[in-house]
């Protein structure tokens, strides 16, 4: 009896393995062959709208400014003097988005603190940060003690043109207004340029004149800023 349903418990036993779902070890995953292309990044590397700070390259001054249309004057355009006073509310309001649309979408915008110093470069992407970055620019030494000038161009630009534009300040059209100078100022382009000009106090005998020089160069009709220099009094 006890060896018959020995008998009996194995055939059921041997039955039921036979019909259980087997366990099947996963494959393993197939490995993703490395690709062979190389990112290159950018001279001026592009960053996301939050960014906190902004990589810029240094470049020589040697844009060539495309030459006005034949039907216009940069002397009485008022696309021109519409293009500037919209330059000084962006400065005054460090709105980076009208900023942008005013710099060449051809060849950015050639900045300089100081006429003979660092020439950096902004494209109109970069252009909309210009307010928030804290990227420390080398923008040369200063005339005079010769101290290194560094700083982002939030910090150091920024405050200068607006000490200009809260000033009685006037524009002279292809001309280097001063107010005495002890060197000769210079035009280092080919284009056309808007001097942004404050002929200084008297109580400072006009040595505190300071004079935003901008060059203009038109693109499909539309006037654009391609560089901005300042040229003031130096020792």
């Amino acid at each position: 009896m006890t060896k018959r349903l020995l008998l009996v418990l194995w055939i059921i036993l041997t039955l039921t393995a036979c019909t259980l779902p087997r366990y099947v070890a996963p494959l393993p995953p197939t490995p993703v062959p490395a690709t062979a292309t190389q990112t290159i990044m950018p001279a001026v590397t592009q960053v996301s709208p939050t960014a906190a700070s902004i990589i810029f390259t240094a470049i020589p001054s040697s844009i060539p400014a495309t030459a006005v249309p034949a039907n216009l004057d940069i002397c009485t355009d008022p696309q021109v003097t519409t293009l500037l006073s919209s330059f000084k509310t962006a400065i005054l309001t460090s709105n980076g988005a009208l900023l942008s649309s005013l710099i060449s979408p051809t060849h950015g915008m050639d900045a300089r603190y100081f006429r003979d110093g660092k020439v950096v470069n902004y494209d109109q992407e970069h252009a909309k940060f210009l307010f928030e970055t804290t990227f420390q620019v080398d923008w040369g030494a200063e005339p005079g003690s010769g101290a290194a000038k560094r700083g982002s161009f939030h910090d150091v630009v920024v405050p200068k043109l607006k000490e200009s534009f809260n000033q009685q300040y006037t524009l002279h059209c292809n001309e280097l207004s001063h107010g005495g100078a002890s060197y000769e100022l210079k035009w280092p382009y080919q284009g056309e340029f808007y001097s942004i000009y404050f002929p200084g106090t008297e109580a400072s005998g006009n040595l505190d004149w300071h004079n935003w020089v901008t060059g203009i160069e038109y693109v499909n009709g539309k006037p654009y800023i391609y560089a901005l220099i300042q040229f003031f009094w130096e020792p």
